[in-house]
């Protein structure tokens, strides 16, 4: 195409902007709390040229690295392209290439055997380094100074894995990463890898067993003993992609599926679980074990939330339409058989934060992201099309739910956690706000909000130069342990 589509992925906070800058001693309303000491990573997929084909989605942008640090009160910002093989190579060419969303069959000639992944899903820090990782292919590391792209990550070859996820989880004990890929042996497999890396960077274990469809496994949880893979019908298929169709689609007949393991056990000990039929959930809240039972908090719906995998499987329902909330799945692993408990827990919503500490473990509190009708019309923008406008605070062991909502022409992107100096305390949390400004205009702030009183809105707002392109996720990693971090 000769410009860039005039649809919801490529127009309101999905605008491309496509421009690498840096910022120094922005603007800071307020007081940032001295608890705030270190780098906020954000993963923004920004495409650089316009689709080969107007049905493309904001998934398909190539992936940026934006980094806020925050250090004695200051604010400096810098965002740069995840020099991928792909992004290179268009960048080379100054067109796109790569056709549709993970369809290979739609490449041109020019893009056969180039890694097709954009590394633009979600910043990770593990063992002394940063990664941009996107579940369609192996992460690339990125210097955390200078946000230079190092190159490709497969352990020193130890990886054999053909894909990495989005949503690794780290035990907060033991400094382990444990990951998985799905179609971890080529396109619409039914291979997935389950690995761990120690707390220096090591692989350790990588083991593979087969999905019962293949699926889009974006999440998945650990507790201190477990593994846990939720599986939900919205699947591939080979046949599609090479008839030119969609890489996804819904299947509403579908069961869904939970695996769970013991975490440091084999595959072959993986019991399977038979969940309702074409539910969805993208992002998971925290799972943990409670004697035998094993808990898992989900941001569930009844269908899938993003029109285009719905739709492609004959779904065809508004987005007001789709229910859902937080709800938990409790499986008791001394009954035997498939089935478990479900119960809501929380308003509908998603994108999910959870304190770093309580990874695995009973947890106080988490925060998640909702859409408030009361706030009017939600921005277009962001991943599925509609901006949230409202933040949750949840505490699941007495139902109390807090709310930050926002005015009108409003949005907000996920959060990230800080923790406080102080023990017992919630800590800190960190967010960009959009404002629409014009028809065709928008604002940007970084917001820092007490994760106690989210109700009292920010403490402090740094107001940025140009429009913030909206992000997926984020990650926040102290002064200290950038410190830490490995050379190139």
């Amino acid at each position: 195409m000769a410009q860039f589509p005039d649809t919801i992925h490529f127009t309101g906070l999905n605008t491309p902007i496509g421009i690498e800058w840096s910022a120094r001693n922005l603007d800071v309303i307020g007081e940032i709390p001295a608890d705030i000491d270190g780098a906020f990573f954000r993963a923004v997929p920004d495409p650089a040229h316009a689709p080969l084909f107007g049905d493309d989605i904001a998934l398909s942008g190539d992936g940026m690295i934006g980094k806020f640090t925050i250090r004695d009160g200051k604010v400096d910002y810098a965002i740069r392209y995840v020099e991928t093989a792909r992004y290179k190579a268009e960048k080379a060419a100054r067109r796109a290439l790569f056709g549709q969303y993970r369809n290979p069959f739609t490449d041109t000639p020019e893009a056969a055997g180039i890694d097709r992944t954009v590394a633009n899903t979600t910043p990770v820090w593990h063992a002394g380094r940063l990664f941009m990782t996107k579940e369609d292919g192996l992460a690339y590391e990125v210097d955390p100074e200078t946000l230079e792209t190092r190159g490709r990550w497969d352990y020193y070859g130890a990886l054999k894995s053909e894909t990495f996820t989005a949503h690794p989880r780290l035990d907060p004990e033991t400094g382990e990463l444990f990951f998985f890929g799905y179609e971890a042996g080529g396109l619409c497999s039914t291979d997935v890898a389950y690995c761990i890396a120690d707390r220096d960077g090591k692989l350790v274990s990588e083991q593979w067993f087969q999905q019962p469809y293949c699926s889009t496994i974006h999440d998945f949880a650990i507790t201190e003993r477990h593994a846990v893979f939720p599986i939900f019908p919205t699947t591939a298929d080979l046949d599609r992609l090479r008839a030119g169709g969609p890489h996804w689609a819904h299947r509403q007949d579908l069961e869904s599926w939970v695996a769970i393991m013991p975490r440091y056990g084999k595959v072959d000990e993986m019991r399977w679980f038979k969940g309702p039929k074409g539910v969805s959930a993208f992002h998971l809240v925290n799972a943990f074990d409670d004697g035998d039972l094993v808990h898992l908090d989900i941001c569930l719906t009844d269908t899938n939330a993003f029109a285009f995998m719905r739709e492609a499987g004959g779904v065809h329902r508004a987005h007001h339409e789709i229910q859902g909330g937080l709800t938990r799945w409790t499986f008791d692993l001394t009954k035997p058989g498939d089935t478990f408990e479900s119960r809501v827990i929380g308003p509908p919503g998603d994108m999910p934060r959870l304190r770093d500490a309580d990874q695995g473990r009973p947890y106080r509190s988490a925060w998640y992201l909702t859409v408030n009708p009361q706030g009017g019309p939600p921005l277009p923008g962001g991943p599925v099309g509609v901006a949230f406008n409202m933040m949750l605070r949840i505490e699941p062991g007495n139902g109390r739910v807090d709310a930050m909502p926002l005015g009108p022409e409003m949005a907000i992107n996920e959060p990230v956690h800080v923790p406080a100096s102080a023990p017992g305390k919630d800590g800190w949390l960190l967010t960009v706000v959009d404002r629409r400004t014009g028809p065709d205009s928008f604002a940007s702030e970084l917001w820092i909000i007490d994760g106690a009183d989210i109700a009292k809105g920010p403490v402090a707002r740094v107001p940025m130069p140009v429009p913030m392109r909206a992000q997926v996720h984020g990650a926040w990693v102290s002064a200290e342990q950038l410190a830490q971090g490995k050379p190139s």
